[in-house]
């Protein structure tokens, strides 16, 4: 399967993509499902039910949480979060309700995850393919495969419409809830894909 794992609705400020065009042009992308990631937010929960959608595509809810050691994508029990938390109090909590937190476009300039993260292996996986990074910043995360055990995935980060499928990750697992995702990200069996929509 073929998740978009970083995808922004009008939930966040800096994003104009409505949550009906990504439901109308999820599968025209090459998508089997896409993870709705707002800023600080899991407010589109208030809108529409997670799982498939009736014209079959999976609709999941997560969001991208940002902290001073980088921004992390986050799959679990978290709409309670708090913001401000730091990278060591995010990733503590993680841990402890059983969820995952990918680091976002972890070389992207001025917005680069925390390197000691990753020596301390406190952060497994990362956007390893990022649809709004340079070509530059997308190769150096491949750099850091070379020196740290690391998993990674890849989404759009879709502000708007024509971002949408940018990047994904392929999935060897069927993901049908967010539970099925967290299971999949854990297990490792996926990478990240580029796509040209």
């Amino acid at each position: 399967m073929i998740f978009d794992l970083h995808v922004h609705t009008t939930h966040s400020p800096c994003s104009r993509l409505e949550l009906a065009e990504i439901i109308r042009l999820a599968k025209s992308r090459g998508l089997d499902g896409v993870a709705v990631t707002d800023h600080n937010s899991m407010d589109i929960r208030h809108e529409i039910a997670e799982g498939p959608q009736d014209n079959g595509f999976c609709l999941l809810f997560g969001m991208e949480y940002d902290t001073p050691d980088g921004d992390f994508l986050l799959f679990g029990p978290f709409e309670d979060l708090k913001p401000g938390l730091s990278s060591r109090e995010l990733l503590q909590i993680v841990s402890d309700r059983e969820g995952v937190a990918i680091g976002a476009h972890p070389c992207r300039e001025g917005r680069s995850l925390n390197r000691n993260l990753l020596k301390q292996n406190a952060c497994r996986i990362v956007e390893g393919v990022n649809g709004r990074n340079s070509e530059e910043e997308n190769r150096k995360v491949q750099e850091l495969t070379l020196r740290h055990p690391l998993f990674l995935c890849g989404g759009s980060d879709a502000h708007s419409p024509d971002e949408l499928g940018r990047s994904a990750t392929r999935f060897e697992d069927c993901i049908t809830s967010r539970k099925d995702l967290i299971a999949a990200l854990k297990n490792g069996r996926y990478h990240p894909v580029t796509n040209h929509p």
